[in-house]
């Protein structure tokens, strides 16, 4: 058989363990050094837990640079030696869960998208979950049914890339688009009145029988309804409007009570998988977030490149496309795009075991989750109701050995984690055109309470009986249980920046050295562990293609994060953990979204809201400034004070570089998205608190 993809390793791996090894030295060497200054003082001891927390997640991120690939398909050569009609059936889930934050339209135009793959339409299926049980959603589904008829020989006919009607219209018209452009308005502008009024009203026309499936929602409320499943085009039977068959398209609202635990988004998707075991039994599945549209039509075949090599299809678990983003501004002000996580990880695990599941863009061997199933039959709609009730899971082995995991807020990462602990496989597929592209959080709020659920689900991976040291380095592997454990505790990265960014700053108000001299040479192994931590970052971002101001933009949100969403995340888990419930603080911004994008697009961090996120960080940013200008003040008239204190006085200056788009928020500007006053007063007063404990804890510690 003819090869449809080809694999090669980098070629910096063999740099990456020379310096795995003289980096690994110099963290030795520091920490010896840092135990002789415990010795004479306890002042060191929170910097000792600082570094041997960042030398732990060091080594932990060492794993994901120990043999990196690249990967690299040839649908063509698929296509040649395998019969389109021959192509196993797909089954594509998508998930929403709430009208007024997912509008219907843009959960449409991401279903429309996958139906316009380029696949046989008889092998192709969408499920679409709708677990906000909105008559609404199903109203839009309905009539996306219908443009789909007009739709999909569209893009075929002009052989369009950008197959979502949403993203095609914001940047072509004229000609024939006009008239699609209209059709797509008119549905738009129906389901909008449709979601504005929260209903579907009686001026809407409905095909016959169509007006009797909204009688089911009387009564209904979001979490007490019974299951409903509404096939809406079907393959066998609904054509486009040049007689071509149209894929199956199917719309599922789970049963939902009050007394069941419904375990969220990986309850969702459990449920599909059944329903969808029961209607089509398609060998693979795609999970796709109802905002990831399919920018790249032949995404299907990328993967088959894979599922159909029998040398690596017999413990592929799943084929994982990288997460990308549309409408990200110019320097990614807020690290959407976590090219880390996505793109630079995904490939060093790649050459492991296989990459991590993150939630959406993957296409998965559907005997991976719950071997081979049953198959479709005559009662297959009977079957899938039953499927979709609350208590089909009671009793069975859904959701801790069969399908999507339950026990964490990230079941995609617990999901990916555990299948590779079972010895499954993964790859990771990064085609020149991005697969799928979605949305980003476009204020600093989301982004960071965002990061705050990651955090908390991850710590839940970390304390479960699976954990990844002793769990997943003896079931996946050594090196793979090194890299989910770096992820799990991402939450502990807390420690060495909330240390780092206050400890040495307060030592530099008043005088007391934390670091070796610049004449001492202990000074050129702290200086060469910062200067080869950040290079080599540097360097591994401008070679995936990044700018050198995105970077900067990534360890900047790195640098955030550590004194917001790590903290915060890590002090929710353990009140969680102890039986104390966690208030959470959801805030909604009270600028229109229109003023919110237009800052975004010019590159403006949002701090419009009162938000405990901010509060930590003016605080930390107030400290460094002041310690900055004290410390710039007593080098100027200080005879020996950069010899003793520059590493404090560097520290202070490049976290308040990091700090300057903060120090605008809270003075200089005028504008919705600057700091509010309260937050502003309130890390104000909390600085200078801590400067005045700064005082008295040091003044203590000099007349020792």
């Amino acid at each position: 058989m003819t090869a449809f993809h080809a694999l090669r390793v980098t070629r910096h791996v063999l740099l990456n363990r020379a310096h795995m090894l003289v980096y690994s030295l110099a963290i030795l060497a520091l920490l010896r050094h840092r135990l002789s200054c415990l010795l004479s003082s306890s002042l060191f001891l929170p910097l000792l837990l600082a570094e041997l927390v960042l030398a732990l997640m060091w080594v932990g991120s060492q794993a994901t640079r120990w043999r990196p690939v690249r990967r690299h398909e040839f649908p063509d050569r698929l296509l040649r030696e395998v019969d389109p009609a021959a192509l196993p059936a797909l089954d594509v889930f998508i998930c929403t869960a709430d009208p007024h934050r997912e509008p219907p339209i843009s959960v449409v135009s991401t279903a429309l998208s996958a139906m316009a793959f380029d696949y046989p339409p008889d092998r192709l299926s969408i499920y679409v979950s709708d677990d906000g049980g909105s008559a609404v959603t199903l109203f839009a589904f309905m009539e996306a049914s219908r443009f789909a008829r007009y739709w999909l020989p569209f893009c075929k006919e002009k052989g369009l890339l950008d197959r979502s009607p949403e993203a095609y219209f914001q940047s072509n018209i004229g000609g024939d688009s006009d008239k699609m452009k209209v059709m797509y308005e008119s549905m738009k502008e129906k389901v909008g009145r449709a979601i504005e009024r929260g209903y579907v009203g009686n001026d809407v026309v409905f095909g016959a029988g169509e007006r009797g499936l909204f009688e089911k929602w009387k009564g209904f409320t979001r979490h007490d309804h019974p299951s409903v499943i509404q096939v809406l085009l079907q393959s066998s039977k609904d054509s486009d409007i040049t007689g071509n068959s149209l894929p199956n398209l199917i719309y599922v609202s789970r049963e939902k009570r009050p007394t069941s635990n419904h375990h969220f988004k990986a309850g969702a998707l459990n449920v599909l998988t059944r329903v969808s075991s029961a209607m089509s039994n398609a060998p693979l599945i795609l999970t796709l977030d109802c905002d990831m549209y399919c920018n790249n039509p032949r995404a299907p075949l990328h993967a088959l490149c894979y599922f159909l090599d029998p040398a690596v299809s017999a413990d592929l678990a799943f084929v994982q496309f990288p997460q990308c983003f549309h409408g990200i501004n110019e320097n990614d002000i807020y690290a959407c795009e976590f090219k880390r996580l996505f793109r630079i990880n995904s490939r060093g695990m790649d050459g492991l075991r296989g990459p991590n599941y993150v939630g959406t863009g993957c296409f998965f061997s559907r005997r991976s989750l719950h071997g081979t199933g049953s198959s479709a039959s005559e009662s297959a709609l009977q079957k899938a109701v039953e499927a979709a009730a609350c208590s089909f899971e009671l009793g069975t082995k859904w959701g801790s050995s069969i399908g999507f995991r339950y026990g964490s807020l990230v079941e995609d990462f617990y999901t990916g984690y555990r299948l590779h602990c079972e010895g499954w496989k993964s790859v990771f597929c990064d085609p020149a055109r991005p697969a799928f592209l979605g949305d980003g959080p476009k204020n600093l709020n989301d982004v960071l309470s965002q990061s705050k659920r990651w955090c908390v689900g991850l710590y839940e991976v970390a304390f479960s009986r699976f954990n990844p040291i002793t769990f997943g380095t003896t079931k996946a592997s050594f090196l793979m249980g090194l890299i989910y454990a770096h992820y799990s505790c991402w939450g502990t990265w807390c420690v060495p920046v909330t240390v780092y960014g206050l400890l040495p700053p307060l030592a530099l108000m008043y005088q007391t050295p934390l670091f070796p001299k610049v004449s001492d040479p202990w000074f050129f192994v702290y200086a060469y562990l910062f200067t080869a931590a950040y290079c080599q970052d540097l360097v591994e971002f401008l070679a995936d293609g990044a700018t050198i101001r995105r970077w900067w933009s990534d360890q900047r949100m790195w640098l955030t994060r550590g004194v917001t969403s790590f903290p915060f995340g890590t002090i929710q888990f353990g009140l969680n953990h102890i039986g104390i419930s966690a208030p959470g603080f959801n805030v909604t911004s009270k600028v229109t979204e229109e003023e919110q994008i237009e800052r975004y697009e010019r590159g403006v961090l949002d701090l419009g809201v009162e938000s405990p996120f901010f509060v930590a960080l003016g605080t930390v940013a107030v400290v460094n400034l002041s310690s900055l200008v004290v410390g710039i003040a007593r080098a100027a008239t200080t005879e020996g004070f950069l010899d003793e204190l520059f590493a404090q006085l560097f520290l202070s200056g490049f976290v308040a570089a990091n700090c300057w788009a903060i120090y605008e928020a809270m003075f200089l500007r005028s504008d919705g998205g600057r700091m509010p006053r309260s937050v502003t007063v309130i890390s104000l007063t909390i600085a200078g608190l801590l400067l005045f404990m700064g005082y008295l804890v040091f003044h203590i510690i000099k007349l020792r």
